[in-house]
């Protein structure tokens, strides 16, 4: 979620449930003509690379893997996708924010487009509004389709007045695809927590995320492929035709040109009021310049021929899109069913590969990726390390953490402070049960709020290097008992458990999860406050090395900030942060 629209989208859905009334009406007996992934050719650039780096490495598994913790490798691999796409490019994505990254990406789909890639870009619609909306253009460029999923009715000036207009829906509206998919030729795929925007690549001023994707490559992306089909697919897959027309994105767009416009000139004002700085540094207050840009957000894309692949067994969890459910009246139901793929390693006899799908068959008892999940924590043997971004541990999560405690299990989980939330009435619900926790013995790290320490402890997984923004976490990993390590779009909340949709990768994987654990363990330990119980009060331990105070108040967060979720926090249900 971006640092902005994440609160507003939760605190409008709130609004919109209590303000019930309205009646929402997208169109009927929409066109949605069926397509499916292309199967991978042997001719295509990717096809041959995969091949080849599988025949170097001499692997055992078919399937390989590259942990994208850093904002350059991150937005690198998506620009080598694209450029080496010869057949097809399929996105799916919660969020495409139009800003400055974005637009680079925008432009090279774009262009494979005109060399002949069938393009596919499926984007849940709650917030595709004002300068965002501009990102719908895509779909009316030649061999460009693009479907919006479970739409709000209405147009796309104001978020508000979309809620509003869609209120009386508020159950559906509330539940939004939340996956995140980005394949080319059905041979390449990265999956993970990033959505496509300037603060998941480093690239924003005021805040970035810190944020984990994993890049794929074989035949597990046709497992990926074959998710992105069924959203692709299904019903509540809208053409973007049938909800928008040209002439409203033309003047979403001139509106927008003219805030930049507007901008630019109060900027320029500013900058010829303030007193020359010495050394040529840039006047206070004045728009980043170029330069900065270009020394803060590198573009390059990834070299895919020297990049490290780890061979693996793997198995995707994915939410069907019927969690979702089509308009059926009052009487509505999710369909249940998790889809879980097989190994379907040619190795798959190996200790691994075998281990991996028992893995897979414990948890395809399960209805969703957060309880296949909670199924797996189960299985967890001696130690557990989770980032959870926004965590809102449940009944059944709660449990699950108490029965592996019992066992006698470590669990660490990271997660943001009140200060590095950007939806912070998404803290109500992970605050309200922080004792607990503590109680049973999970051990709770808070990510720092501010940018330059926690970049350091992260490594290249924060962002860039443009002043002093915030750091926010993003990221939603796993690792169990040193092996098995997860990698998707879900947090280990009631929404992602009950509502969104999902998708997850599983890589059974001592090699990877080493990486991961190694860069999680540095940044609880270097960037982020550990929260203890001090004879029953909490008490936040300042991370190592940075000469903060311990403190016994939420570290960095303001004091109307503090009161004001403590007076309206528990008015907001668990399942709806």
């Amino acid at each position: 979620m971006s640092s902005i629209s994440a609160f507003l989208g939760r605190s409008l859905v709130l609004l919109a449930i209590l303000l019930q009334g309205a009646c929402a009406q997208l169109p009927e007996n929409v066109d949605r003509p069926v397509s499916t992934a292309l199967p991978p050719s042997s001719g295509t650039p990717l096809e041959a690379l995969v091949q080849q780096r599988r025949k170097t490495d001499a692997a055992r598994f078919e399937s390989g893997f590259l942990l994208l913790g850093g904002a350059p490798a991150a937005y690198g691999s998506r620009l080598a996708l694209i450029e080496g796409a010869q057949k097809t490019l399929d996105l799916q994505y919660y969020a495409i924010h139009a800003d400055a990254s974005t637009g680079r990406l925008l432009r090279s789909i774009r262009s494979a487009a005109q060399r002949g890639v069938r393009v596919r870009i499926l984007l849940d619609d709650l917030h595709s509004t004002g300068r965002d909306a501009m990102v719908l253009a895509m779909a009316f460029v030649p061999n460009i389709e693009m479907r919006l999923f479970n739409p709000l009715a209405g147009g796309r000036r104001s978020s508000f007045a979309r809620m509003l207009n869609s209120a009386g829906d508020a159950s559906r509206i509330q539940q939004r695809m939340h996956n995140k998919l980005f394949i080319a030729d059905n041979v390449l795929g990265v999956t993970g927590g990033r959505n496509l925007g300037d603060a998941y690549f480093g690239n924003a001023l005021k805040g970035n995320f810190i944020d984990v994707d994993i890049l794929a490559a074989g035949p597990i992306v046709q497992d990926l492929s074959r998710s992105f089909d069924s959203y692709w697919n299904n019903e509540r897959a809208y053409p973007v035709q049938s909800l928008v027309k040209r002439e409203e994105l033309k003047a979403i767009r001139e509106r927008a040109q003219q805030a930049d416009r507007e901008l630019a000139d109060e900027s320029t004002r500013a900058q010829n009021a303030a007193p020359a700085p010495a050394n040529d540094e840039p006047k206070p207050g004045a728009a980043p310049t170029s330069a900065q840009l270009a020394r803060a957000w590198d573009e390059k894309p990834l070299d895919l021929k020297t990049a490290r692949f780890v061979w693996a067994p793997a198995v995707m969890l994915a939410d069907q899109p019927g969690k979702i459910p089509a308009d059926k009246g009052p009487d509505q139901t999710r369909a249940p069913g998790l889809v879980v793929s097989h190994p379907g390693d040619a190795a798959g006899s190996s200790r691994r590969a075998a281990s991996l799908q028992a893995t897979s068959d414990l948890a395809a008892g399960s209805d969703t990726v957060v309880e296949g999940l909670l199924q797996l924590i189960g299985q967890a043997r001696s130690d557990l390390l989770i980032i959870s971004p926004y965590f809102v541990p449940g009944p059944d999560m709660k449990q699950a953490f108490a029965a592996a405690r019992g066992r006698g299990v470590r669990i660490r989980v990271l997660t943001n402070s009140l200060a590095s939330n950007d939806a912070p009435v998404a803290h109500v619900g992970y605050a309200r049960h922080r004792e607990d926790l503590l109680k049973l013995g999970v051990e709770l790290y808070e990510l720092r709020s501010e940018q330059a320490g926690v970049s350091s402890a992260f490594g290249s997984s924060g962002s860039g290097n443009l002043g002093e923004s915030r750091a926010m976490l993003h990221s939603k990993v796993l690792v169990m008992d040193g092996r098995l390590l997860v990698v998707g779009s879900m947090n280990l909340d009631l929404r992602s458990q009950l509502q969104n949709t999902e998708i997850a990768l599983l890589v059974r994987s001592a090699e990877l999860s080493r990486a991961a654990s190694e860069q999680i363990e540095r940044g609880m330990r270097e960037g982020s406050w550990r929260v203890e119980l001090n004879d029953g009060s909490l008490l936040w331990r300042a991370p190592e090395g940075s000469g903060l105070k311990d403190t016994s108040t939420e570290p960095d967060a303001s004091m109307t900030l503090r009161l004001l979720l403590r007076l309206f926090g528990p008015l907001a249900p668990d399942q709806l942060l």
